[in-house]
């Protein structure tokens, strides 16, 4: 039997081509005399992989053509200097959208901020509201990951109606979330979903199962070449920097074992340069909308 050729979706590829069509629009606004969209991020301490979001986050703002601010705070800011800054966001009419950086310090209560932030300014799509509206298939900010993965499936043209899709991983960042979009009706999606998580027995035979795979577990190669049909799709969210002797010092890998899994699959994402460019380019997208009050019409 001949070994299976897959497709290496190209992340890169698909995030550059929607930063571009992002680009061309906001010129069009700023040749008919509108102001730019404008993203605020807001960075409390010196995490180093917060750091490092966030100026890729400022530097591709910048490249589309947005305003873009960061707010940067000590890690000793107190709870409600941080909601004071907040509510001064919300009320600042030149502010379309914005994020706060997570992990926030320990002393901060990350869901009072999260809650405390206006769903019309929510573009990490986190509050209650946005998360509520996006189960009931209205109009809403989807968070950046989940908004990403669906992105590249319609992009790549992977048949999705009908199609047995399995989740591993339960997070409210994206497999939750994910597993919702992935069985709401549309072309694009209508699957029918298994969201599998630590617990879940049978994990194998259940993932043999599957049609379209995704692996958002948090365990570096956790997804096995056994664990997978034949003509699958892969889509591995999981980045891993793993400690080596080579010049860097670590290589990155995901939650798949992608030497031996990519040998099955019809499609899968490479990491990196699969699902992780198409994260900020999402929130470029939902600041977008916001700017152009998509979502919320009043």
């Amino acid at each position: 039997m001949a070994e299976q050729k897959p497709i290496f979706i190209d992340g890169k590829k698909i995030a550059s081509e929607i930063k571009e069509e992002i680009k061309k629009e906001v010129a069009d606004m700023l040749d008919h005399g509108q102001r730019p969209p404008h993203l605020v991020a807001v960075l409390v301490g010196e995490d180093g992989a917060s750091l490092s979001y966030v100026k890729s986050k400022e530097k591709q703002s910048q490249e589309v053509g947005f305003t873009s601010s960061v707010y940067r705070f000590p890690a000793t800011i107190s709870e409600e200097e941080l909601l004071q800054t907040i509510d001064f966001l919300n009320k600042d009419n030149e502010v379309d959208g914005y994020i706060v950086q997570m992990p926030l310090p320990k002393h901060i209560d990350a869901r009072k901020i999260t809650d405390r932030i206006d769903p019309r300014k929510d573009v990490d799509g986190f509050h209650p509201v946005n998360v509520g509206r996006m189960v009931l298939s209205l109009p809403s900010y989807i968070p950046a990951t989940p908004y990403g993965i669906v992105t590249l499936i319609e992009r790549s043209g992977i048949e999705t109606q009908g199609k047995h899709c399995v989740v591993i991983g339960r997070s409210d960042i994206v497999g939750t979330p994910v597993s919702l979009l992935m069985s709401r009706k549309g072309k694009h999606s209508d699957c029918t979903v298994t969201l599998c998580h630590s617990k879940t027995e049978n994990l194998k035979e259940i993932c043999l199962q599957a049609d379209i795979i995704i692996v958002a577990i948090g365990k570096p190669a956790f997804l096995k070449a056994e664990m997978v049909k034949e003509g699958a799709v892969v889509i591995d969210v999981g980045i891993h920097r793993i400690p080596d002797d080579s010049e860097k010092g670590y290589y990155v890998t995901g939650d798949v074992d992608f030497e031996e899994v990519s040998k099955k699959c019809s499609y899968i994402t490479p990491v990196p340069g699969g699902v992780g460019p198409m994260t900020i380019v999402s929130l470029l997208t939902n600041t977008l909308r916001a700017y152009k009050k998509e979502v919320y019409k009043d």
